[in-house]
């Protein structure tokens, strides 16, 4: 349960910083940022697949570029269904899906899969030979 906590505050991160970067992504209220995640996560585990297979030819022929716009419209159908998210169109929702999943990404290095943040280890090389 922690993990999908840690992960809607990571998703909800992203939004923020999308709307924040993004011209065309506006998010009104922190209750509508976490209810945009939550409705993007849905979005990403449902409806995001089927879409990825009916443009598989697409997404091949682009050599997976694609998956950027596919991606964006994911983003915009969460938009379209929330009212106090709104996307200008599909230029800003493919930007601020590239926000999302690079804030993502960045924060889910410090996430295990088991939900617990993980510390970062040093390891030292010292140059000798462990038998």
């Amino acid at each position: 349960m922690r993990g999908f906590l840690y992960r809607l505050v990571i998703t909800a991160l992203g939004l923020w910083a999308a709307a924040t970067i993004v011209p065309g992504v506006t998010i009104v209220g922190v209750g509508t940022l976490l209810l945009a995640a939550l409705l993007l996560g849905i979005v990403n585990a449902i409806i995001r697949p089927i879409i990825l297979i009916l443009t598989l030819p697409l997404t091949v022929l682009t050599l997976g570029l694609f998956i950027l716009v596919v991606n964006g419209i994911s983003l915009a159908l969460v938009a379209w269904v929330l009212p106090g998210f709104t996307v200008a169109g599909l230029v800003p929702a493919v930007l601020g899906s590239i926000v999302v999943g690079l804030t993502s990404w960045f924060a889910s290095t410090f996430i295990g899969g088991s939900g617990r943040i993980e510390h970062i280890r040093r390891i030292e090389v010292t140059g000798r030979r462990i038998d």
